[in-house]
């Protein structure tokens, strides 16, 4: 089959280019389709163990924010025993993490800025920030001290409020380190603001030790930034398979663009997620079964503090076929990992404040195993866009369809291999067959041919936890 390549973070023809040009030259402005309410963000409370750091940094391009010192990482938690991917410990002061396996295979979508801001109590401390980066296709605050007054409250929103989260003080009056992570604004500007109540209980003697302090930001590429990122999508064992795997012609297109010519793999499409994985990288997730259930790849992200820092998107679609404006997505936060195997490739997770997506609906595995020539599609975040599927409907040329039922990935026969069009940010989606509309096998090595392990041995290795 011939191959072809195409540069990164390509739009085919007629594609949302979901973003909108500005005045600023070279900087571009996300524009929203509706609003279906504002979301309420809450702190995401981490689980008993320390919380997985960024996993890497970057040197950050002149800003309109100051630059100061990289800050001392926390330690990262040891995988499981069964896990491959492994880091080593942290070292004393500042540190340059080094990628692990599962981190150079996870697809980077933004860098992680250091800056120094304080919203303070005293005369003249602003109660206002802006924080702004011409072309960041997304902005997330990291908060390295939370001391407020009981009853006060933080609100991190776009400029037009229509994208707003809220953040209330602890309980109890606490002046200490805090190492919590806001939920990401996407665009290129997030506002911080700080709402004062009264000061019932007379706290005027301690308001000199109180404030709010922001030391990182993780800002996420412009689209031309995306494309100068390499290709993370790892190939199976033994093969050294191509940089970019869409294989021939590119018959990837919008979602949207399949909604009155195929309005069930539309449908379907709505049950993904982009997984934003520790402020800065990106695979792909979906909902699979009726309770609260996702599943990714191992090697997106394999333990509980891991999936406490994944913002979990969903609705990050087009609004119309060809058009400019993305729906603003439903965004929340990766929960308890429940199981993960390295062989199969597989992290089944749940996620916090489950009722906010159940609308969205799901997908389940076909228990059939795969038929070689069954005809495929591939709902996805490729290289960070809103949702593609890949996959022609009635297509002949075999491009999205079952070349090898019984193909090797990680271990013989556990993987179906095809040409379906995907690029990194693209592991973890689901590969549907066009039959049944289950899932027969989850994606997880390019290479052309592309390959996912196979639904039916998910399917029975994953009975009874669905």
């Amino acid at each position: 089959m011939a191959v072809e390549m195409r540069r990164k973070a390509g739009v085919a023809a007629g594609a949302c280019v979901a973003l909108v040009l500005t005045g600023v030259a070279g900087a571009t402005a996300w524009s929203y389709a509706g609003d279906e309410g504002r979301p309420v963000g809450t702190w995401h409370e981490p689980p008993g163990v320390a919380r997985t750091p960024v996993a890497a940094e970057q040197k950050a391009e002149p800003a309109a924010e100051p630059q100061v010192a990289d800050r001392t990482e926390a330690a990262t938690v040891p995988p499981p025993a069964d896990n491959k991917n492994t880091e080593p410990p942290a070292a004393e002061g500042r540190r340059h993490l080094p990628e692990s396996a599962t981190t150079a295979n996870r697809q980077r979508v933004g860098e992680l800025l250091s800056v120094n801001k304080l919203l303070g109590y005293l005369t003249g401390a602003p109660k206002r920030e802006t924080f702004r980066y011409p072309g960041a296709s997304y902005v997330k605050l990291h908060f390295s001290r939370m001391a407020m007054r009981p009853g006060d409250y933080l609100t991190v929103s776009n400029p037009d409020g229509t994208e707003s989260y809220r953040y209330d003080a602890p309980k109890t009056l606490n002046t200490g380190t805090i190492d919590k992570w806001a939920m990401s604004i996407t665009g290129d500007t997030a506002i911080l603001e700080m709402h004062r109540a009264g000061d019932p209980l007379g706290l005027s003697s301690l308001l000199g030790r109180m404030g709010v302090d922001v030391d990182q930001v993780a800002r996420g590429f412009s689209r031309t930034e995306q494309r100068r990122q390499p290709e993370r999508q790892p190939t199976a064992p033994g093969r050294t398979g191509r940089e970019e795997s869409v294989c021939g012609s590119d018959t990837s297109a919008d979602a949207v663009c399949y909604r009155s010519g195929d309005p069930v793999a539309y449908t379907k499409s709505k049950a993904i997620a982009r997984l934003l994985i520790n402020g800065t990288e990106l695979c792909t997730g979906w909902r699979v079964g009726p309770n609260n259930r996702m599943l990714t790849n191992n090697h997106c992200f394999t333990t509980t503090s891991e999936a406490y820092d994944t913002e979990v998107w969903f609705n990050y679609q087009c609004a119309t076929c060809g058009g400019y404006n993305v729906f603003r997505p439903t965004k929340v936060w990766g929960d308890k990992v429940l199981a993960t195997e390295h062989v199969y490739d597989y992290t089944l997770f749940s996620v916090a404040n489950f009722a906010a997506v159940k609308k969205f609906g799901y997908l389940n595995l076909d228990a059939a195993r795969p038929a070689k020539g069954q005809q495929l599609y591939v709902p996805q975040h490729p290289a960070g866009e809103p949702t593609r599927i890949a996959g022609t409907l009635g297509e002949r040329a075999g491009n999205c369809s079952v070349e090898n039922p019984s193909y090797t990935g990680y271990a013989a026969n556990s993987d179906v291999s095809y040409f379906c069009d995907t690029e990194g940010g693209s592991s973890g989606s689901p590969v549907l067959s066009r039959a049944t509309n289950k899932v027969v096998a989850l994606h997880h090595f390019g290479g052309c041919p592309n390959s996912g392990v196979r639904g039916d041995l998910l399917a029975s290795r994953l009975r009874g936890r669905l």
